[in-house]
């Protein structure tokens, strides 16, 4: 009972430090042009909250927070065929919603919370609901995001593992319609970016968890007893390291499908640990509590970097620079009676969600840090991290 109200105390505590950081980001430039290029699924979920709540940061991140919370919930839930006791489900929970990958989703704007929703509730109805449903809700995930053609390539592999040759076939479509509406690139030529990959999913998840991940799949291979899961994120671990030696690769679009695997990994472990004597356990305590201690730290960072700039004598190094400043901007162009400029198009798309216009009155010109006076400028903490002059142009 202890261990399901700590559940419910997790979920709380996150939904809460969640909202709170709604306020910290401005919208980056990357999330502008979800909201105001190529129509996408996504984007009419963030347009419905919108007609809801109003344009502002809560309703535009409030959808990858109801995702995050309903995947927290759906991971939960699968657990249980991997995680007999509650208590280790609850550390579980700890640690997936403590990690860097399952932290960005939550509060940034892209495919990546959606396809992990998607991954999940797939997996939970997939044993839970007539099959006519699953396949349903797989037409669905094809006309809907990119994202998802990496789950068809798995259970392609799966059903024709397991010989269910008009599911294969039926999958195959679906995979074709996918990559027709969003297209497919495999092109380029040897670049050498399966180093980079490698690193982006060690920030995604911490090196630790990472290599250990990549090691319980391995050993699920070696026992044989592979489950629908194991072969959706094995595929795309695969897809994602052979596509990596041509071309730089939207690991956003992997790292979901590993994420979702954890249960996988937490089972080993669990196992791994509780087979061994207690003199045994002491490499396993270790590697516990440093994946324990730098996924606490990372999240501080992650939900307190602001103060970062405290000791940052280049602001724009900072790991979030991309998602600050344009609110605070708007604000002080708003104090100066300009609702709107001519600026650089990532900052213009960006000023427009907070309501300053494109026009050819104003000319937003950012100037070096290091200078002496500027029109705006936006500080934190008495520390100055943009200036930019504001020029009058006389079209007449």
């Amino acid at each position: 009972m202890l261990a399901k109200y700590l559940y419910y105390f997790i979920l709380l505590v996150d939904t809460i430090i969640l909202l709170l950081e709604t306020q910290n980001l401005s919208i980056s430039f990357s999330e502008a042009s979800l909201l105001y290029e190529k129509s996408s699924f996504l984007q009419n979920i963030i347009n419905f909250s919108f007609s809801l709540l109003g344009k502002n940061d809560f309703s535009l991140r409030l959808p990858m927070i109801i995702f995050h919370l309903s995947s927290i919930i759906l991971i939960y839930e699968i657990s249980k065929e991997y995680i007999p006791k509650s208590r280790d489900r609850t550390w579980f929970i700890f640690i997936f919603v403590l990690l860097p990958g399952v932290i960005s989703a939550a509060v940034i704007v892209n495919s990546a919370g959606l396809v992990i929703f998607g991954l999940l509730l797939f997996l939970y109805l997939y044993k839970r609901v007539p099959l006519v449903y699953v396949n349903v809700l797989l037409l669905f995930y094809a006309i809907i995001d990119i994202g998802f053609s990496y789950l068809f390539l798995g259970l392609i592999t799966y059903y024709v593992t397991q010989r269910k040759k008009y599911l294969a076939l039926y999958t195959l479509l679906l995979y074709f319609i996918n990559s027709y509406l969003f297209g497919f690139d495999a092109s380029g030529s040897p670049a050498g970016h399966f180093l980079d990959t490698i690193g982006v999913y060690s920030a995604i998840f911490t090196p630790i968890i990472f290599i250990y991940l990549v090691y319980a799949l391995y050993r699920t291979y070696l026992t044989s007893k592979l489950d629908i899961l194991w072969y959706i994120a094995t595929v795309a671990l695969i897809v994602s390291l052979v596509l990596s030696f041509r071309q730089r690769v939207p690991v956003e679009h992997f790292a979901p499908y590993l994420i979702v695997a954890l249960p996988i990994a937490a089972k080993l472990f669990i196992h791994s640990y509780r087979v061994r004597l207690k003199i045994f356990r002491m490499k396993y305590k270790l590697a516990f509590v440093i994946s324990i201690v730098f996924l606490i730290l990372n999240a501080f960072i992650v939900f307190f970097n602001q103060e970062l700039y405290t000791i940052l004598e280049k602001p724009k190094q900072h790991f979030a620079y991309k998602m600050h400043i344009a609110k605070e901007l708007s604000q002080e162009l708003k104090d100066l009676g300009i609702l709107c400029v001519s600026t650089n198009k990532k900052m213009q798309e960006r000023l427009l969600f907070y309501e300053i216009g494109k026009c050819t009155e104003h000319s937003l010109i950012e100037v070096p840090l290091n200078g002496i006076s500027s029109d705006v400028t936006v500080r934190y903490k008495d520390n100055v991290l943009y200036r930019a002059n504001v020029t009058n142009i006389n079209n007449r």
